[in-house]
């Protein structure tokens, strides 16, 4: 299914979501880069419940839900063991929040879903005074960088190359406005 980023909206993950999350979450294009589903459905569970300040969400076209997206405050992982595991958070302006997306059944990759999605999340994080978003691609993940890159985040210069773990992209409202593509 191919969607227009106007067709996209979203809504909180609740409890009832779980076992489709859990259905996405063992799919190989999950699996290659996130964690164990049942891992994954604890850090939601968390979310969910007020124990983690990550904000989750089911992104839809119509009524029928495409995936997941998510946004987090990056200085709430100013902390151990975030500092140690991921030392470049520490490099990120103070006030940034960070969002993370995958799409939920197999069927619509490569469709332009992902960047639809994320480029209307982040319209809406941007309304809302959001000025500082990253995402954290694995560096392996082209695809994703891809589409991040079509949604309008850019690579961030001063931090290229120096995580071998993150492919770190911020978001740019001009380079989103104007339309550009990948290269």
């Amino acid at each position: 299914m191919k969607a227009d980023a106007d067709e996209i909206t979203f809504r909180p993950v609740t409890d009832g979501d779980l076992p489709m999350l859990r259905s996405w979450m063992v799919q190989p294009h999950w699996q290659e880069w996130w964690g164990d589903a049942e891992t994954e459905l604890g850090y939601v569970r968390d979310m969910i419940e007020g124990r983690d300040t990550t904000r989750p969400y089911l992104f839809l076209v119509g009524d029928v839900p495409m995936g997941y997206i998510q946004y987090w405050f990056v200085d709430d992982h100013r902390r151990e063991p975030w500092l140690t595991d991921e030392p470049w958070i520490a490099e990120l302006p103070a006030g940034s929040i960070g969002v993370d997306l995958s799409i939920g059944d197999a069927a619509g990759l490569g469709k332009g879903l992902g960047s639809a999605a994320l480029a209307a999340f982040v319209r809406t994080l941007w309304d809302e005074g959001f000025r500082e978003i990253i995402i954290d691609p694995d560096p392996a993940n082209a695809r994703a960088v891809r589409a991040y890159h079509k949604a309008g985040f850019r690579t961030i210069d001063a931090l290229k190359g120096r995580f071998d773990s993150v492919h770190l992209m911020r978001f740019d409202p001009n380079a989103a406005m104007s339309g550009e593509e990948a290269a």
